[in-house]
């Protein structure tokens, strides 16, 4: 990674430009902005640190333009949305001179990095930005996508009286608090490098403690147990 840091220094503001008209042109959305992929990009530093072999060019792209088609969470075309963002980003990566052998190993990337499409990730950049995304989703900035997320879908903070989903099946749709528990909770194990597992299990904690604090104050119940 060291000998192409001029060629990543060289290529990053060109596309945090893309990313950011993206979002421009897709109106507002603070879980999805560019402190996001910002963010993704720092995530996968720390775990290109562990993989030499991968390319980082390819996952500096795929970082910035992975939400470069952003469908909401309850949109019909979810599931799609990784493949229209990495057709669009193919083409504005060759208009600008993107290395031409390098668009494939882009396009796989972003689109195997959704949760929703299920597309198994085949090489180590794409593992790396699947695990660099869904460290975002985790921890305290996590936390705050999340109500944030369930907030533009009309969702109740949580459950009125059984926060924690005791008796009663775990329903994210309409209950925040329960995608902790439906979703985050899966995701460490779903990593797909070690080190994303480590830094997954350390932001889950974070999630999982508030989960519970949560729930003691909703219901007046101190000490409820996660």
């Amino acid at each position: 990674m060291q000998a192409l840091l001029p060629e990543l220094d060289g290529w990053r503001p060109r596309l945090a430009q893309l990313a950011a008209q993206a979002v421009a042109d897709q109106g507002p959305d603070g879980a999805h902005d560019l402190n996001h992929f910002e963010r993704v990009w720092r995530n996968a530093q720390a775990l290109l640190a562990h993989h030499d072999q991968a390319d980082p060019l390819v996952v500096l792209a795929a970082c910035y333009l992975h939400d470069l088609v952003n469908v909401p969470k309850d949109d019909p075309r979810r599931s799609i949305a990784s493949r229209l963002s990495a057709e669009l980003a193919s083409e504005r990566l060759a208009a600008l001179g993107f290395p031409a052998d390098k668009l494939a190993a882009v396009a796989h990337a972003i689109e195997a990095h959704s949760f929703s499409a299920a597309i198994p990730a085949t090489t180590l950049e794409a593992r790396i930005v699947q695990d660099a995304d869904r460290l975002d989703g985790l921890g305290a900035v996590g936390l705050a996508r999340m109500f944030y997320i369930a907030g533009r879908m009309g969702s109740a903070l949580a459950h009125g009286s059984d926060p924690l989903a005791l008796d009663r099946p775990l329903d994210d749709k309409s209950y925040s608090l329960d995608h902790i528990d439906a979703k985050l909770a899966r995701l460490p194990g779903m990593m797909q490098t070690e080190a994303g597992r480590r830094l997954a299990a350390q932001r889950l904690a974070i999630l999982t403690d508030f989960r519970s604090a949560f729930a003691a104050e909703w219901t007046g119940i101190p000490h409820v147990a996660a």
